[in-house]
């Protein structure tokens, strides 16, 4: 998609600092960064959300993740990782495109959990949510 800000890295038109490459995806480091070594992975396909991958482009996507996750680890060898991904506006996606982050770790940095992105569970408890999903196991 030619106005896809990720697109145009993919196709080179806008330089990065690659972490990983591979013929599914694209590693470069945050120019935001968060944490030393803040790195988000895209796919080179483009695709606003999980939801628009299917299974097989998803798998071979989350294996660059692993494999961005593994290339961190030899040459940063943080204490440990967030890693994550913003779903839609109202979860905080900026870039229509989907992107993981991944977030190096040290002891004592300041970061927080996952947990500590959003409480606010709203009022229903999760027997009343579970409920709700009636017969329709997966």
């Amino acid at each position: 998609m030619k106005d896809c800000i990720f697109c145009r890295i993919v196709s080179k038109e806008i330089p990065n600092y690659t972490v990983f490459e591979d013929t599914h995806g694209l590693a470069f480091l945050d120019i935001h960064p968060r944490a030393k070594g803040h790195t988000v992975v895209i796919p080179k396909v483009h695709a606003e959300t999980v939801l628009d991958f299917d299974d097989e482009l998803l798998g071979d996507f989350f294996r660059v993740v692993k494999r961005t996750q593994e290339r961190l680890d030899r040459v940063l060898h943080p204490d440990g990782y967030t890693v994550g991904w913003n779903h839609g506006s109202a979860g905080g996606q900026l870039v229509p495109h989907i992107h993981v982050h991944i977030l190096p770790r040290w002891e004592n940095d300041g970061g927080g959990n996952i947990h500590s992105i959003i409480d606010n569970p709203g009022a229903m408890i999760p027997e009343q949510i579970a409920k709700m999903f009636g017969d329709h196991a997966v």
